[in-house]
């Protein structure tokens, strides 16, 4: 798959009192990316939900801090399916700053199992989703 790309700007409210990204909210950033990727796909998650009683929810997360992001950053969030399984996806995530050197600001492994919504358990991911998945890796 050609990675995805999503960009988001730093605000005052993502910083911590020193100035930099609070380490948390890089994974807010790598969600929106990710739901973002699944929306240029045509898949809305609150559809997922609604229509076929599916989400994604995180199971797994391992995160890498290299250089700190700082207020008013314009950052590139990148998305790649590194695996997929009959039941979840795992994603490479990296941040980097918009238009500089290119060097990765942070950069994590996120990965995520496809639910029953109404139970909360593991659902194979629908054929639909499969084939836009397999269309685009």
């Amino acid at each position: 798959m050609a990675q995805f790309e999503w960009q988001v700007r730093v605000y005052y409210e993502d910083t911590d009192n020193g100035g930099v990204v609070y380490y948390a909210n890089y994974l807010r950033f790598m969600e929106r990316a990710r739901t973002e990727w699944l929306r240029s796909l045509g898949i809305e998650q609150d559809r997922l939900i609604e229509e076929h009683d599916i989400l994604f929810a995180v199971r797994q997360v391992n995160i890498d801090y290299h250089a700190p992001a700082r207020f008013n950053d314009m950052l590139t969030i990148g998305t790649d399916i590194l695996a997929n399984s009959r039941a979840s996806l795992t994603f490479g995530q990296t941040v980097m700053r918009t238009g500089g050197s290119g060097s990765i600001l942070c950069s994590a492994q996120v990965k995520v199992a496809c639910l029953v919504a109404s139970t909360f358990r593991v659902s194979p991911i629908p054929d639909f989703i499969l084939k836009e998945i397999t269309d685009v890796v």
